[in-house]
């Protein structure tokens, strides 16, 4: 084994490569390699590697405060929070450290909730295949069947249904239900769409019946599919939104955004050590002011379609499936071909691809990726489909 990475805990399968620089959609390793980056850290450096708006915001802040503890506000923070607030359309913001916390702590505010106005209801509905974090209650909520019988016992109070189908979701209420709880694109699964039509649906019941809608916008949120939230898409507005990953345009920043009704926990009820500091803090403003900029989303929505519009003709000249998602966050569906093989193809090509499924790749590029760059993806993936 390469000495260098000797002592890392090995939780995931990585190749033996180590990377030492970035810049924008590029990567280098230690070897001197260069690699266009298509998987941008799970669609975290929404703004691409080392970007001048997240190097400008570490530097000014990190001369100014990094860290004053949580029990008092920072300038920072209280900005984040209402931009955030301002892009959600929700009142109350938490910020905490990633995308699993985030949802940690929406699974306990619709909780609290549930025990304040719905006579101690505390279960949630969840979809099959979704995923929500690492944390136990995060990987209970989640619907990977490879976690099933991982870490037992479980956490209770989550039902899986079927994504998209509103009568499962009806027959899944009972008494006890306090929220419906999904992303409204399964990244992770391997981008498959809850549905606009579905949202609106969900979202009509969910009021009927007086229970939350969650939002997991983890990997959809600050601006990966052309609109500051996925939701946006459907015209809904959930009640809980969980915003990460992109939120911080590389450094690890999440958030728990609340409509005022719901923002129910009592003092001491959430917390966190660095939760809101300063200096991830500043780089969040800096990021969704860059996202939220005019004209920025529209080209998110125009690099989208161009490379869907390049992915689909790959699909259709060689024969393979369909290509899904929206905005930046798409994948192609694999006929006959092992995904896995073809992203380890792909790295040695100098390309990176993630293959979240057997038949499926999944392309997260920057947000400011160029039409030259998502050229370069698709003449290197269409060699390798076609001779490899």
């Amino acid at each position: 084994m390469n000495e260098q990475i000797r002592h890392v805990m090995r939780v995931a399968e990585r190749p033996p490569v180590v990377m030492v620089r970035g810049e924008g959609s590029w990567l280098w390793d230690a070897q001197g390699k260069r690699y266009l980056d298509f998987v941008q850290g799970w669609a975290v450096n929404c703004l691409g590697h080392s970007s001048p708006v997240v190097l400008e915001a570490l530097d000014t802040q990190a001369r100014r405060l990094i860290n004053c503890s949580p029990a008092y506000y920072n300038e920072p923070m209280a900005k984040l929070a209402a931009l955030v607030a301002n892009g959600t359309g929700l009142a109350d913001v938490y910020l905490c450290n990633s995308g699993a916390e985030a949802n940690e702590g929406a699974i306990k505010l619709a909780r609290k909730w549930g025990s304040r106005h719905r006579r101690g209801a505390f279960e949630i509905i969840t979809m099959d295949h979704g995923f929500h974090g690492r944390t136990l209650a995060t990987m209970a909520a989640s619907g990977k069947p490879a976690w099933d019988a991982l870490f037992e016992p479980k956490v209770p109070g989550f039902t899986r249904v079927p994504l998209g189908d509103i009568d499962a979701v009806k027959q899944a209420v009972t008494p006890g239900t306090v929220a419906v709880m999904l992303e409204p694109v399964q990244g992770e699964a391997g981008v498959f769409e809850a549905g606009d039509d579905f949202l609106r649906e969900l979202r009509h019941l969910t009021r009927e019946l007086g229970i939350l809608l969650i939002a997991d916008e983890i990997q959809t949120g600050v601006g990966r599919t052309g609109r500051f939230l996925d939701c946006e898409h459907a015209g809904i507005e959930p009640d809980i939104v969980t915003l990460g990953k992109g939120l911080g345009g590389g450094v690890p920043i999440a958030a728990l955004v609340a409509a005022e009704s719901v923002s129910c926990f009592d003092y001491g009820d959430q917390g966190g050590t660095f939760g809101g500091n300063a200096l991830m803090a500043a780089v969040g403003c800096a990021v969704v002011e860059t996202v939220r900029a005019p004209g920025f989303l529209d080209a998110v929505a125009e690099r989208g379609r161009y490379l869907q519009d390049g992915l689909q003709a790959i699909a259709t000249d060689l024969g393979h499936g369909d290509v899904r998602g929206r905005g930046l966050l798409l994948a192609l569906e694999l006929k006959n071909r092992d995904a896995a093989k073809v992203s380890r193809t792909a790295l040695d090509r100098g390309l990176l691809v993630n293959a979240p499924r057997p038949d499926t790749l999944r392309f997260m590029p920057s947000l400011v990726v160029s039409h030259e760059e998502i050229d370069e993806l698709l003449a290197v993936l269409r060699v390798i489909l076609e001779h490899e």
